[in-house]
């Protein structure tokens, strides 16, 4: 063993140069080389691989930040694992992971990134086994639902797991922070799914509790448009949901809500009804602003005109909107003075802007009477002026019914033709038979009722009455000839001069009664004839061939039954062409 060396060194004293003696390693004696050695273990700290320790920043260059964990040497660990490397400085106190206590070259392994992933791994088995929220970012949208950044840690969010009410924007949400429950982690893949959903459901319930304490009718509440439905709007009212029914959105008439509010809307609405049983909550929008009905006699005094939209078209008349919840029925009786209208639709169309005049208002059971025809003072007033009795007028044959023909004077004026007006001298059966639609006539007008607003016309009218003439011309017993126009069962009717129809019996045509009427008898067939029957009233002269051959000689008789035989159908007694010798 050799001897412990003393080497003599010159040293700096504070009295002057002097010799002091130096001692080395080979100076010391075991014991002291112990205690040595226990004072600088004291000094580090105890740790394991593969766990989570804590440093002290004690550099930072450009691309690494040294770190002290308190072991025999330092670490380095890389800016790019810090998330906020710019906000580094020395001194601070940072969370590694120890990979591996040295390197080849000595070093300790140190990890940012990992101790900030076993980190998150710890908080996300917390929420799902202690119920905790977890914060993270949503970063991008995929099938199905989102994704989101846990620290670094990737979850998934399903869609329905968003928010309690429908989400209308997924692309909205991207970059969105909020705080998440993690409700399932597949151990072998590590899926992690998430949701905010729940958070919310948690949120609300307590709110709807202390809402249905609270709620009372009357109560003035704020609100958004969750949903849209043909009945109503359904209000969240932050934990709550209640329902506007479509009668209660407006005080005005509308097809469907959506005409009012948009989803997600803000809203202002009132508590109308509660249900403590199955605590529904029913709002009221219009409620909100006052009654239209109030003061309405006022706003619209009878006889006032004022302007409306038509809502509503029924077979009996047209609904008009003059405000908000005002609305007034126009008969159909009420839309013209002139017109002759057989349905509202012909006259009026929805949505069309009238004017009115208000006929009556009753306030009690919120009914309202109008008028468009009454907005211009009475045509036929004026119109009684114009179309005196026993004045003539030219028209156009705009109708023609069974028992008459209409005839416009001037457009939406009618008057009636009847059928017995049409002709002193002809038997119409039909108007059709004297008249075609769109035909120019010639008219008298015969009586001008205002209050029934009708024109009574005359056709026959614009010539003198014939039938003073007639009488002494065709009295009974007097001769004439008349063309046969019409064969009917009972006989015929023949053209007389002067433009008069006579009626021949069938009695009166051939002795012994006719066996066919068609087979002896052809319009335009001339027959002489004897004046049996004159009826100036009813305008009817009766005929009869027989009676005029009573006085006439055979030969002429013969004439006349050669050439109207009276045979049956089917027989032959025609001359077969053959002379007598």
């Amino acid at each position: 063993m050799s001897e412990t060396q003393t080497i003599e060194q010159p040293k700096v004293t504070a009295k002057g140069h002097g010799n002091e003696r130096v001692k080395f390693f080979a100076d010391y004696d075991q014991t002291e080389l112990n205690e040595m050695e226990q004072l600088y273990s004291s000094t580090l700290n105890e740790i394991t691989e593969e766990e989570i320790v804590k440093g002290t920043i004690v550099d930072i260059t450009n691309k690494d930040v040294t770190i002290d964990v308190g072991f025999k040497s330092e670490g380095i660990v890389s800016k790019l694992e810090f998330r906020d490397e710019d906000e580094l400085k020395v001194g601070d106190e940072v969370e590694v992971y120890l990979e591996n206590i040295e390197d080849k070259m000595g070093q300790l392994i140190l990890s940012k990134r990992k101790a900030d992933v076993l980190r998150i791994w710890d908080k996300i088995y917390d929420s799902i086994e202690n119920d905790t929220i977890i914060n993270g970012k949503i970063i991008n949208r995929v099938k199905g639902g989102m994704t989101v950044s846990l620290s670094g840690v990737e979850a998934f969010l399903p869609g329905s797991q968003i928010d309690v009410k429908p989400v209308r924007d997924f692309d909205a949400l991207v970059g969105q922070t909020m705080d998440f429950r993690v409700v399932k982690i597949n151990p072998v893949t590590q899926n992690i799914v998430v949701s905010h959903k729940v958070i919310l459901e948690e949120e609300y319930a307590a709110k709807r509790e202390e809402m249905l304490a609270s709620i009372e009718v009357g109560m003035v509440l704020e609100g958004t448009v969750k949903n849209i439905t043909d009945f109503g709007i359904f209000v969240d009212l932050g934990g709550l949901d209640g329902l506007v029914h479509i009668t209660d959105i407006t005080w005005g008439r509308i097809n469907h809500p959506s005409e009012v509010v948009d989803l997600d809307q803000p809203i202002k609405v009132v508590v109308v009804a509660f249900d403590e049983e199955t605590k529904r909550v029913s709002l009221g929008m219009k409620q909100l602003e006052p009654h239209p009905w109030e003061n309405i006699e006022i706003k619209y005094p009878v006889g006032s005109k004022t302007n409306g939209r038509v809502v509503s078209i029924t077979d009996y008349g047209a609904f008009v909107e003059i405000e908000k919840g005002i609305e007034g029925l126009v008969h159909i009786s009420e839309m013209s003075w002139t017109q002759h209208i057989k349905h509202p639709s012909q006259f009026v169309s929805l949505n069309q802007e009238v004017e009115v005049v208000i006929l009556n208002v009753d306030k009690e059971h919120t009914k309202l009477s109008l008028s468009m025809k009454r907005v211009n003072e009475d045509p036929w007033i004026a119109l009684s002026e114009k179309y005196v009795e026993g004045t003539l007028h030219k028209g156009t044959v705009s109708n023609i019914t069974d028992f008459g023909v209409f005839v416009e004077l001037e457009p939406g004026v009618d008057g009636l033709v009847h059928i017995s007006d049409l002709s002193w001298t002809k038997k119409i059966r039909h108007p059709s038979e004297l008249v075609k639609k769109g035909q120019d006539l010639e008219v008298k007008v015969l009586k001008f009722d205002v209050n029934a607003r009708r024109i009574a016309l005359g056709h026959k009218q614009i010539n003198p009455d014939p039938w003073d003439e007639f009488e002494q011309k065709y009295a009974v017993g007097s001769e004439c000839s008349g063309e046969i126009s019409q064969i009917i069962e009972k006989g015929v009717i023949v053209i007389l001069p002067g433009d008069v129809d006579g009626f021949v019996p069938v009695s009166h045509l051939l002795q012994g009664g006719v066996k066919d009427i068609n087979n002896s008898f052809k319009v335009g067939d001339e027959l002489p004839l004897r004046v049996i029957e004159f009826d100036k009233e009813n305008k009817r002269i009766i005929l009869s061939a027989l009676e005029y051959f009573k006085d006439k000689s055979a030969d002429e008789m013969d004439e006349y039954l050669k050439a109207h035989p009276n045979e049956e159908p089917g027989s032959d007694n025609a001359d077969d062409g053959s002379d007598d010798e």
